[in-house]
């Protein structure tokens, strides 16, 4: 997210970048090869962090890229959480620049992760047509992950991995850093408290 509204030629290039990243994830999906697809997820975003106009890099790194650092796949993180709805008020999400971001929360998603039960809030983003959102902090932040958090859930961009029948799949080999990582110029929402877990999840996008 930009502070900035997209206009003219922007606003194609964002439509374009939106719809890549919704086509990506569908694929992802349909594969039944978990680390095959996260192979797939890594190919595609190295591609259009190099190549498309609405890669978050500022254009002057864009020549010298190399590719995204990830922790290697571990199939441990990869995990199937409960659902429970739970209606709330709207609250304010940190952000990245300062300027807080309303969120209402949805419910709450629990699951087991490194021998140990675990919950992440489910938001919802009220703004940019409304999406389910789950942004979430581990004790890796600031040492081997970026200081404010990543991404595992966010269907405003696509980013989704899907259900297993009743419940929702969460695979942090997928976190991903939010785009205010690469360029202050992108205001974020960040993890509120209640996504704030103790564990280190060595697992997704590395600190750069």
């Amino acid at each position: 997210m930009s502070d900035d509204q997209p206009n003219g030629d922007d606003l194609l290039t964002l439509l374009d970048w939106k719809r890549q990243i919704h086509e990506l994830y569908a694929s992802v999906r349909t594969d039944d090869d978990p680390k095959r697809a996260w192979m797939t997820w890594r190919r595609r975003r190295d591609e259009l962090f190099r190549d498309h106009p609405q890669s978050p890099l500022p254009p002057h790194h864009r020549a010298t890229f190399s590719g995204i650092t990830y922790f290697d796949y571990d199939p441990q993180a990869r995990v199937e959480a409960a659902f429970t709805g739970s209606a709330g008020d709207p609250i304010e999400a940190p952000g990245s620049s300062g300027r807080a971001f309303v969120v209402a929360r949805r419910g709450s998603l629990a699951f087991d992760l490194y021998g140990g039960p675990q919950k992440l809030e489910m938001l919802w983003i009220e703004g940019y047509g409304g999406g389910a959102f789950v942004p979430f902090r581990d004790a890796t932040r600031g040492k081997t992950t970026y200081g404010g958090g990543r991404y595992i859930l966010d269907t405003i961009k696509g980013a989704d991995l899907g259900m297993s029948g009743d419940r929702v799949i969460l695979d942090f080999n997928f976190a991903y850093n939010p785009s205010c990582s690469y360029d202050p110029r992108w205001a974020c929402p960040l993890a509120p408290p209640p996504n704030h877990l103790d564990i280190e999840i060595p697992a997704g996008e590395r600190q750069r």
